[in-house]
Formats: C-alpha cells, structure tokens, sequence
C-alpha cells in the first residue's frame, strides 16, 4: 500500500505530531510506503478559481506553480490520503485547507465545460488524524461531516477519524491509551486495503 500524509500543525511536537508518531510508525513495520508533506513548511497558494485546471480532463493538474504540485502527485499515487490536523475553528487549519481547496478542483474534472467529466481520485481512500481541545463529538463532528461530503462529491472512500482530546494544558496529552489508539488505526486501514486489493 502506498500513502500520502498530509501533516498541518504549526507545532513540530505537539498534540498531532504525538500522536501521528506511532500512527507512522505502525505503517512502516507493516511494510506500508509513505509520502510525508509538512504543509506548514510549503509554499501553497490559495485555489483561484481561476478554472486552468479544467482545460485538461485526462490529468491531475494545476496552473499554479508552487509546493502543491508534489503533493497532488503523491495523492494521485497513493491508495490512501491521511490528513492529521488539528482542528481549528471546527475545521482544518489554514494550509490544509489550501491543500483541500485545490486537490478538488485539481482531480474533479466537472467544473470547466464538461459538468460531467471525471472525478480523478475515485475510489481513492481518505483518512483523518486529529487532535482537539472540546469533547470529540463536538471538537471534531463538522470537521469530519465536511470531510465526509468532500469524500463524497470528489468520488473518494471515507474511511475514518482518529480524533484524540487534550482537556488543557495543565495535562499531559500522549498516554498508551492513544498510542495503542494510533497504532490500532493504522492497522486497521492496512487490512482493510489489503482486503480491498
């Protein structure tokens, strides 16, 4: 299996990169190939709606040349796309959304002349690791309601959240409940490609 990781937390050890940790590592040793893009340290635009993607329905494409490029190539490589992200706001953080923004307008060819042309990632998986603040049920629901209907309308499978709190800052976030959590996650996403293939 292969997999593309997008990473959107500002904090280079925070809640989120704590817990992608083991999350990572288990795929390894499961033998999983993993892209990894810290999109915190790239250079991606905005979607401009400027619709240069639309001229070419047979590629994954977009006219904006910057860090985006390399990672819409992975996406359309892999067999599963994990985003781990904190939730900012009920949503994903600021260059998570950039990247969402333009994936779909990259890979959904129905936007331009042909309003029924080809959705480019079909059949594609998506995940979601996240970190919040609230109780998870209402931390992170319309984060994964939204992710669910971006699944929906670019054609991929939805397959799950691992959503992990912190109650505040006064408490240690990492413990072996969510560590177990992480690697129970990971684990169960390579079995079910595997049994998918």
């Amino acid at each position: 299996m292969r997999a593309a990781i997008i990473y959107g937390s500002p904090r280079k050890k925070g809640n989120t990169a704590a817990l992608l940790a083991p999350f990572m590592d288990e795929l390894h040793k499961n033998g999983v190939s993993v892209d990894y893009f810290d999109v915190y340290e790239k250079e991606i635009a905005g979607c401009r709606a400027c619709l240069g993607c639309q001229k070419d329905a047979e590629k994954v494409s977009c006219v904006i040349s910057d860090d985006m490029q390399p990672i819409l190539k992975s996406m359309e490589a892999a067999d599963l796309i994990i985003i781990a992200a904190p939730v900012y706001a009920w949503s994903a953080p600021a260059p998570v959304k950039a990247v969402i923004d333009r994936a779909i307008y990259a890979s959904c060819k129905y936007y331009g002349d042909d309003p029924h042309g080809p959705a480019l990632f079909k059949g594609k998986r998506l995940a979601l690791l996240t970190t919040c603040g609230y109780p998870v049920e209402k931390g992170a629901d319309l984060y994964e309601e939204m992710m669910k209907r971006y699944c929906k309308h670019c054609g991929l499978t939805y397959v799950g959240m691992l959503a992990e709190r912190q109650r505040n800052l006064k408490e240690a976030f990492m413990d072996e409940t969510k560590e177990s959590h992480a690697r129970e996650f990971a684990r169960a996403l390579n079995s079910a490609e595997e049994r998918h293939a």
